[in-house]
């Protein structure tokens, strides 16, 4: 018999509310990769991407988080191809404030028009009358940040957006950003290897706001041959899966959403949501990520054999 966990791994991650009364299970995932290289137009296999997308939904994956400007509109047009009528529990965000002169190029862009243009787009690509998540991609520093985020409250208003979130913003950002409007999620770049976003990490805990950390198992020299991660895996567990239990268990706010264009992997990185580390384990990881190798004397850490949920 197959149990809910080897067909529904993503169930298995546990469930944040986002702004409360918007559940989802924590680990996601991330679509900017079924575009084309540098981001820009579209993937080399277009069908490759739908089943990528409706094997997601499959796993128990509830939270697909992408962007306009991601092909630009590649992303979300695919998603609507694959999913539309969207299942009762899925949610799809979606960012706006970065525009694309072409690829591999970013330029934030935060006049108020211009958000409303593509929060305008955004329900068309999707095919949707409103956005579950929708988030200011970059802050536009040429942009007074209240213009930035009043527009996106006027358009929540409307009824066009259901909640607001912000993304790659410091503990002061977000400060500032929760006073103009209710902010229920920050996104930014943070994993076992990186993790100068602890502050804001800490912040969001604190006051129940969902972190998404984006490129989450970007673990660098950690998963070298011979590295920590590498001498932490098992047959059942793999460096990658590693990361991603490891943001899962650091803390309860934490939405992981790990992207790749290959179903075999989205089905590795789903099964992440299965492995449990015991205390010793978690501690253990944390430990090596922070200290540079020569601080550690070059001694090789190593774990007891992980286990599965």
């Amino acid at each position: 018999m197959t149990t809910q966990a080897e067909s529904r791994p993503a169930a298995a991650s546990g469930t944040f509310a986002l702004g409360g009364d918007l559940p989802v299970h924590r680990l996601g995932y991330g679509a900017m990769q079924i575009t084309g290289p540098g981001v820009w137009g579209d993937p080399k296999d277009p069908d490759e991407a739908v089943r990528l997308l409706r094997r997601a939904v499959e796993l128990g994956i509830t939270f697909i988080d992408t962007a306009d400007s991601y092909g630009p509109f590649v992303s979300e047009t695919l998603i609507r191809q694959a999913l539309r009528p969207y299942a009762e529990d899925l949610v799809i965000a979606t960012k706006g404030g970065l525009t694309r002169p072409g690829p591999g190029d970013w330029l934030p862009v935060g006049r108020p028009e211009y958000l409303r243009q593509q929060l305008e787009l955004s329900l068309r690509h999707l095919g949707v009358d409103r956005i579950d998540l929708y988030q200011l991609h970059r802050i536009d520093p040429k942009v007074p940040l209240a213009d930035q985020l009043g527009e996106l409250a006027l358009l929540q208003k409307e009824g066009k957006i259901r909640h607001i979130g912000v993304s790659e913003v410091n503990r002061a950002q977000l400060e500032q950003a929760r006073k103009i409007v209710d902010i229920v999620s920050v996104q930014n770049l943070y994993n076992l290897a990186n993790r100068s976003a602890e502050d804001v990490l800490d912040y969001a805990e604190a006051n129940d706001i969902a972190f998404i950390p984006w490129f989450p198992m970007a673990t660098g020299e950690l998963a070298r041959p011979g590295g920590p991660l590498d001498t932490f895996a098992r047959d059942d567990a793999s460096p990658s899966q590693l990361a991603l239990a490891w943001l899962l268990r650091r803390s309860p706010v934490i939405v992981p959403i790990p992207g790749t264009s290959s179903v075999a992997h989205l089905e590795e990185n789903t099964a992440a949501a299965t492995i449990e580390l015991t205390d010793d384990e978690f501690a253990a990881l944390s430990a090596v990520s922070s200290p540079a190798p020569e601080k550690t004397g070059g001694r090789r850490f190593r774990l007891p054999k992980l286990t599965r949920g």
